[in-house]
This record gives structure tokens, sequence and C-alpha cells, in this order.
């Protein structure tokens, strides 16, 4: 079914959203792309005269209750945004009083799903090797599935809008989806949106082809990365991973951050990217600090020759215009994850600039897709969300859709 099919007047929507937003040491929002990104589903069911029943999670507070994850803390934000009075229910799983008051045109926020280790459908406590683990899982999936028939309970359709938890086989992704014919179960407004860009990337290429990996660990973006050379003319691997790429090919990187055990794995990624023709752009020179702070003393060294006490927090001036040359003729561009320790605003000048080369590149034609949550904070912290093409609320989904992998809280909807 789609959305813009499915007339909600009089309908209890529930509908599985990514509020899984940055909070500071108060409570309050510090990011609110991903509710945004929301609103378009949210108003639709209100428009119609449905009511809304939200649900999220938030961080990971491992199926316990745990204050500082409460989704209590953005009631008032989501209300400013949505324009009408947003009620709480504090037990995501013993709502029935809060459903049955709710009128049509009326919204309601569900506590943290993950405070409940049954959305996640891990066993809690017992260790993957003790020989009850498997009957603990078993048991698990059966919780599961009745902490989802617990929340379909509380509607008449199901709405499928979070893409950034879409890779997860959690309740209310792929499990809630059950209890619902498929006349009354769509993807949101966000979610055909984010299928879409995906797809604007994988299938509509147009060359050049740019992508930029960044983040501190090549063993989270290993399989992201060997799929992309086989589909990319040029590769940007920046951020932390950059010292483990120097120190494989026997640089000398100080106490930049490294994975020892992942230096074949990256000896590979160099050889793979000649065998496939692809320009693979890592960094030759980075500002290095002295600490691990804003207010670190700094000097710009070779990435293979980082003096020893000091640690490589940014891309240096030579690789930030590398950066810029691999991205200001291409068509199509994906960034995923920072060139640097850009929430220190003295280490921002790589994410910077490559920010600034995306948003050349988008103004002479190119389909830029920005995706993962440190990335989408750094052209919000650099107000150039609208220079680029499109924004993706996911970071983990958008990897997973890109590698070619299924992502069961699409495919549930389509059964």
């Amino acid at each position: 079914m789609k959305i813009d099919n499915f007339n909600f007047a009089g309908k209890k929507a529930i509908v599985r959203v990514d509020f899984n937003v940055p909070l500071d040491e108060n409570g309050n929002v510090t990011d609110d792309t991903r509710i945004r990104g929301a609103l378009p589903t949210l108003k639709k069911i209100i428009a119609d005269g449905g009511s809304v029943i939200m649900m999220s999670h938030m961080g990971k507070p491992k199926g316990k209750v745990n204050p500082k994850m409460s989704l209590s803390q953005i009631v008032g934000k989501v209300q400013e945004r949505l324009g009408v009075e947003v009620k709480f229910a504090a037990d995501c799983a013993n709502a029935d009083a809060e459903v049955a008051a709710l009128k049509p045109g009326e919204a309601l926020l569900l506590e943290n799903l993950r405070f409940y280790p049954e959305e996640e459908g891990k066993p809690v406590g017992i260790d993957k090797e003790d020989p009850e683990y498997k009957t603990a899982k078993e048991n698990m999936k059966a919780s599961q599935k009745e902490f989802a028939k617990k929340l379909a309970s509380y509607a008449d359709c199901y709405v499928m809008d979070a893409f950034g938890t879409a890779h997860r086989k959690h309740a209310s992704t792929a499990v809630i989806d059950e209890y619902f014919d498929k006349d009354s179960k769509m993807l949101g407004y966000l979610m055909e949106k984010e299928v879409t860009a995906v797809d604007n990337v994988l299938s509509n290429i147009k060359r050049p082809f740019t992508a930029i990996m960044g983040g501190s660990k090549v063993s989270t973006k290993i399989g992201i990365i060997e799929n992309l050379l086989g589909k990319v003319d040029n590769l940007i691997l920046c951020g932390g991973m950059t010292y483990t790429f120097a120190k494989a090919q026997g640089g000398k990187i100080g106490n930049s951050i490294c994975e020892d055990d992942k230096l074949d794995v990256a000896l590979d990624v160099i050889k793979k990217a000649k065998e496939n023709n692809v320009n693979l752009v890592l960094g030759t020179d980075c500002v290095a600090a002295d600490k691990f702070a804003n207010d670190a003393n700094t000097q710009v060294c070779a990435s293979n020759d980082i003096p020893e006490g000091w640690e490589g927090l940014d891309a240096g001036p030579q690789t930030r215009e590398a950066f810029r040359e691999a991205i200001k003729d291409a068509k199509t561009i994906l960034w995923n994850g920072p060139a640097g320790v850009f929430e220190f605003d003295n280490f921002i000048g790589g994410s910077k600039a490559i920010a600034d080369a995306i948003a050349e590149a988008t103004a002479n034609g190119a389909f830029s897709l920005i995706g993962g949550g440190d990335s989408v904070a750094c052209i919000n912290k650099f107000g150039m969300a609208d220079k680029v093409s499109y924004i993706s609320t996911g970071g983990g989904a958008l990897l997973e859709a890109i590698e070619g992998k299924d992502l069961p809280g699409v495919s549930a909807i389509n059964k």
C-alpha cells in the first residue's frame, strides 16, 4: 500500500519513527533533523483525520529503563515541530489507556522501545558461548513476537518511516508487520524518499562517481568499501582510518588511532583499488595534536611521519586539496563519515573542505547523498543542508542498502 493512497480518517496509525536524536547534558535536542524528517508522514495522518502513535528507540539502554534515554525529553521538540499537542505514554508496552483516549487529530509518543529487551530480540545477561544461549534466544524470539503483537494492538494500521533502523530485524521494524494485512501497512514518506535516493546512487550512476568514507575504523566500513570498489571512480578514505592505512604502508603514526589487526585489510583495499582502476585518495598530511582536545597544540605533518606523543586529528592542507580534486568534477557523490574530529572546532577543516567541494559539485549538477549521523551533523554544523541533493537519516541502513543487503524494515512491508 502507498501512503498517498491511504485514507487515515478515523483510524489509529502506529508509526515507527527514528527519534534517536542527540541531546545535550540537560536533555535538550541539539539536532532535530530526524524529527523534521518524519513530519510529512505524521502530518498526513493528522490532516486525514487519523490519530498518530509514534514509537522509537533512543540510544542503547540494553533492555533496561534509563532516564537519560527517555523519550519524554523530546516531547516538547516533537510538539513544536508537529504543531499539535503530543501526549506521552511512559511505558510503551502498557499504553492501552493512553491509546484508548486518543481522538482523531491527536498524537501520542510511546516511551523508548529499547527499554524492553524484546524490541531488539536479544537475550540479556547471557553470553553467546553459554550452552543455554540457544534456548534463551528461542524464548526471546517468542517474547519478541508478543511484544510486537502488543504494539500492533494499539492501531488499525502500521507505517514504517524509520530508515535509520530499517536494517535491524527488531519488533517494531520487521515483526510488527505480521499483525497487519498488506492493505494496512506501508512505508512512510521519509522511507520512500530514502529508498529512492539509494536507488539513484546505485541504479542511476552518473559518472564520475566519488564516494567519501570517513570515521575512525576500517572494520566498520570494510563491507561498504569493498562493495564501492566495484562501483566508484574515486574513493576517498579519511578520518581515523587514515592512520591504519599509513601504518600498513610502513608509516609512523605516533599516538594516532589505529586498528593493528586490520593492516592487511588496508593493504588489500589498496591492491583492489588498483585492480579496479579506482582513484584511491588517502591522507598525505594531517593536523596533529599533542592531546585529544580542542585546545591542544597542533602541527601539520605527513600522515606517515607523525612524531611520538602526537596524534592526527584532522586532514592537512595538501589532503584537503586532494579531496577537492576528487570531488569537484563528480556527477554522483556519496559521503559517509567526517575527515577529522569535527566535534572540536579546531579540527573541522578537513570535513569543511569536503562539504564545500560537495556543495560546489552539486551546484554544477551532481547528485550528492549525505548519510550517517556524523556526516549529517557536519552538514548541519556548517549550515549547508540546502546545498546538497539529499540528506539521509540512516547511517547503518544506508550503508547496508548500498552494500546491496536486504533491509528487513523495507522487505517486511512488501510481504
